[in-house]
């Protein structure tokens, strides 16, 4: 009777696969969500599931202090957070925007020079309604 071969995971150390892939995984669709606050810009961009495939700040570029809240800081971070899934092979995307900052504008204006095709754009900034209703009088 022949031995049974012995099953060994995937990510396991012993075939030497914990972190490292041959090939970079092709992504068709992915959501970019740019989060723009008065101090940084951060963008992120995941796939359909919600992993994240990349991601770049204006703190990450090179810019320090308040030069990171500017639109010129914003492009940038959006820049190199999209180049990196373009050469994945990124053709569609979905844009979530949140925040008041200044770079959320030249973020997106970035996004759309890179040649993906954006399926819509999304504000998705909480937006405050004074709170739940406060409960009654406690009467006595």
């Amino acid at each position: 009777m022949a031995k049974p071969i012995p099953k060994t995971k995937i990510g396991s150390r012993k075939n030497g696969r914990i972190g490292s892939r041959k090939h970079a995984r092709k992504i068709p669709k992915g959501v970019i969500h740019v989060q723009a606050s008065f101090n940084n810009t951060i963008v992120t961009v995941t796939d359909v599931r919600g992993r994240v495939i990349s991601w770049s700040s204006a703190g990450t570029c090179g810019f320090k202090g308040t030069r990171r809240g500017t639109p010129f800081a914003a492009q940038t971070a959006a820049g190199n957070a999209i180049r990196t899934v373009a050469d994945q092979g990124m053709q569609r995307a979905e844009v979530m925007i949140k925040g008041p900052g200044l770079g959320r504008d030249a973020a997106l204006r970035a996004i759309r020079r890179s040649g993906i095709l954006l399926k819509f754009i999304r504000d998705v900034t909480p937006m405050p309604h004074n709170g739940c209703r406060s409960p009654k009088k406690r009467r006595v």
